[in-house]
């Protein structure tokens, strides 16, 4: 199982709590996620935005392929604008996708993002799919993003990158699938002996993305012990689910655009869970994979088919 990287009392009590990235820069163990499906309307993601950066959230995360960053943008714009936050308190995430894998048009899809966002630079820019981070790398030399990093890639495409002759700026982070049936505890124990954060998505399970989830996979947030465990520390299953994830030291994604649930993922520094509970978190693994991506398992870089 991955390391324990325990929170201090001081630690719990910070909204703005980061982790180091190798390159020097700190991303806040929180984040808020803003991908919703398609029949959600754009606007929703502004509102929801602008309620998590006055709850306290300082990490977005978005991407090209949510087609939301004018949205996004326009809600971290006006929190600047009305003294809520400066640029610096925020820790903006955006990604490449991967019909801008060629390497001349990866800086244009970041150019991209941030004409959309109206931003000057982003903080963290992921590959979204496995591919070169070689044109990445003039990305950060650019200063169009601070760091660079990847999404979705397992042991083996990591060791390929980071043995690669010539690399100048290796990956601050993974973002992969990662919750209680999915606790990428090998995964997780490899990135942290490389000094690659792993930040986890769909932490609270994806069964509402019916456009990428089979719909008859067991769903996260009703499991017993996770239940049982929200009665015995008067929380949610969410917020179980999300303190899991910090005292493992991942640095996890909470998604909503729900205002009550926006404030009360909050809470997840208000309480730690015991090593005991830990450990019987850790025996929910059950390997599901909510996120899949099947239609790329063709695909010569498919990440999903090794053990991790």
């Amino acid at each position: 199982m991955g390391r324990r990287s325990p929170l201090s009392v001081e630690a719990m009590n910070s909204k703005q709590q980061t982790v180091r990235l190798s390159d020097g820069h700190f991303i806040p163990i929180l984040g808020f996620g803003t991908y919703a499906p398609q029949e959600v309307p754009k606007r929703k993601a502004t509102e929801a935005t602008k309620i998590a950066i006055e709850a306290g959230f300082r990490h977005i995360d978005s991407a090209a392929m949510y087609q939301n960053e004018e949205e996004v943008g326009l809600a971290i714009r006006s929190k600047i604008e009305d003294g809520t936050v400066k640029r610096e308190d925020i820790f903006y995430t955006t990604k490449l996708w991967v019909t801008f894998h060629r390497p001349e048009l990866v800086q244009v899809c970041l150019e991209q993002s941030l004409k959309k966002l109206q931003l000057e630079y982003v903080d963290l820019y992921l590959i979204h799919f496995p591919t070169s981070l070689m044109a990445m790398e003039k990305c950060k030399d650019a200063g169009l993003t601070k760091s660079i990093g990847v999404s979705n890639f397992n042991r083996r495409q990591l060791e390929k990158i980071l043995n690669k002759p010539g690399l100048k700026y290796k990956p601050v982070c993974n973002q992969v699938e990662c919750h209680p049936y999915l606790n990428q505890g090998k995964l997780l124990d490899f990135c942290k002996s490389k000094d690659i954060v792993l930040v986890a998505y769909s932490a609270l399970g994806s069964h509402r993305e019916k456009q990428w989830v089979d719909q008859t996979s067991p769903i996260l947030l009703d499991d017993p012990v996770l239940g049982s465990m929200a009665k015995k520390y008067k929380r949610t299953p969410a917020l179980i689910a999300l303190r899991y994830q910090l005292q493992r030291g991942v640095v996890v994604l909470a998604k909503s655009f729900t205002e009550q649930r926006i404030k009360e993922n909050m809470q997840v520094f208000e309480f730690q869970l015991t090593p005991e509970d830990m450990n019987v978190l850790d025996g929910l693994n059950k390997n599901i994979r909510y996120i899949a991506a099947s239609d790329f398992k063709g695909h010569p870089d498919f990440p999903f088919g090794d053990e991790y």
